[in-house]
């Protein structure tokens, strides 16, 4: 019997199930499961067997994807987190549509089993509320299922975001959303979020309010005005990301963007994530802002579209800073992507080619 109990409330897919009854379903999805039910099960027996760890992989959006070991007495802790944070007590009904081979999608099964959960499994889709016909207390997407969700939201009452940007066009479309929709601020690392903000309801229409973290969290910055953070409950020892952060307190901030995105041209920072942000609510396709080599300017920033073609006329540049405004528009037909969906920026900028150009 495994030491990692499951909670007398639990159920999956509308049965209750004990770790004898998990493990006999387990290692019946792996020999005839779907993919997605395969991934589930190969979890579900890491989780329940001796080992006080498992191994996770990272997206690899920001980098080389790569294997960590996490504890799990500390994804333990972070799943009642989440639980006191939302106030989802044992009962909840929640929608499971995130691959489980990553971290948002294990702690979507671990936030179940530890809290008592009724937890729905769908496959992870890029419209997973389309063969949905009731309503569930909690889920979590990444923007891009979320943008594919917009018309049956009222299905669901909370949902957290996480695991790429969420656009200024999409905060538009959830604005009057019954559901209560939350932005995340999280990684492998960390064991999902740390740290949330709203992005609909009356709070969120008048101001974009900073990132709070979660109990027993605190932030800083280092000396390149990046994020540390301390979470004791869910890491060891603390975390010093490469995320620039406008730090308002030790337990609030907003979010920059990626030190690594900097554009360096002339000798003036240029910082993607900000302009992009600016221009979201005159582009109606994803994009992104970028820098390229220039033999002058160091860096040259250009704007790069998914799209065949776009009317650049339509562009109002006027809202930018004289040094943001891009020097080059490009139109990629498809953006490269992690398995989970996430863009590649590295990957799509050094693919650009000349004929792209607009």
């Amino acid at each position: 019997m495994s030491k990692y109990e499951v909670h007398p409330d639990f159920k999956l897919n509308g049965k209750s199930l004990r770790a004898v009854d998990l493990k006999i379903l387990a290692t019946e999805l792996i020999e005839s499961g779907e993919l997605y039910e395969q991934e589930l099960a190969s979890f579900i027996l890491d989780w329940l067997n001796d080992k006080d760890f498992v191994f996770v992989n990272t997206s690899g959006s920001t980098g080389a994807p790569k294997s960590i070991k996490l504890l799990k007495k500390h994804m333990i802790n972070s799943a009642k987190a989440t639980g006191k944070q939302f106030k989802l007590d044992a009962g909840t009904t929640a929608l499971h549509c995130l691959p489980t081979r990553f971290i948002a999608g294990k702690m979507m099964f671990v936030r179940a089993v530890i809290l008592g959960w009724k937890l729905d499994v769908v496959p992870p889709s890029s419209n997973p509320l389309d063969q949905v016909y009731k309503r569930y207390d909690f889920s979590a997407m990444t923007p891009f299922q979320l943008d594919n969700s917009i018309a049956r939201l009222h299905l669901l009452g909370k949902l957290i975001i996480g695991g790429g940007s969420f656009s200024e066009n999409l905060k538009e479309l959830v604005k009057d959303s019954t559901a209560k929709i939350y932005e995340t601020y999280g990684m492998t690392e960390t064991i999902t979020h740390i740290a949330i903000r709203r992005v609909n309801g009356k709070k969120a229409k008048d101001q974009e309010p900073p990132f709070k973290t979660l109990n027993k969290v605190t932030v800083s910055q280092d000396d390149r005005g990046c994020l540390i953070v301390k979470a004791p409950k869910v890491t060891t020892d603390p975390i010093i990301t490469n995320d620039l952060v406008n730090l308002l307190s030790y337990k609030k901030f907003h979010w920059l963007g990626r030190i690594d995105n900097v554009v360096n041209s002339g000798g003036i920072k240029l910082f993607p994530e900000s302009i992009e942000k600016k221009l979201a609510h005159q582009i109606d396709v994803n994009f992104l802002v970028a820098g390229i080599a220039d033999d002058q300017l160091g860096e040259r920033l250009i704007l790069i579209m998914e799209c065949d073609s776009f009317d650049a006329s339509k562009l109002n540049f006027e809202v930018l800073e004289k040094y943001e405004v891009p020097k080059e528009l490009f139109c990629v037909p498809k953006f490269a992507r992690t398995p989970n969906g996430k863009i590649k920026r590295s990957d799509i900028i050094t693919g650009l080619k000349s004929d792209q150009k607009i």
